[in-house]
């Protein structure tokens, strides 16, 4: 995913994410689309309403596009991984988890 340094001039980047929400009630549909420049990353993710809540299609939309950028963060982070292992450079510390887990 990752050119070497030396071959990139200095600039700003732009990295597009368009982020796609289908509700076809109870389930709500989110679909990530990350284009780098170099590559495209896609992420997808659901949520369910329990057919014993009320429809509040805000809540769907926000529960399936959170679960799509967790997934698209974790495939970022594997990307990077893998970069890191290709150039060469020793293996780090694992990262620390984004949550704690429940005591």
């Amino acid at each position: 995913m990752t050119r070497p340094v030396d071959s990139r001039p200095p600039s700003v980047k732009e990295w597009r994410l368009n982020l796609y929400l289908s509700e076809h009630d109870p389930d709500t549909t989110a679909r990530i689309v990350l284009d780098t420049g170099d590559n495209v990353l896609e992420s997808c993710a659901e949520a369910r309403r329990n057919p014993y809540d009320s429809a509040v299609p805000d809540i769907g939309d926000e529960l399936a596009a959170g679960r799509a950028l967790i997934a698209l963060g974790r495939d970022l982070l594997r990307a990077a991984a893998g970069d890191i292992k290709a150039v060469g450079a020793p293996e780090a510390t694992p990262p620390v988890p984004l949550w704690s887990p429940r005591e």
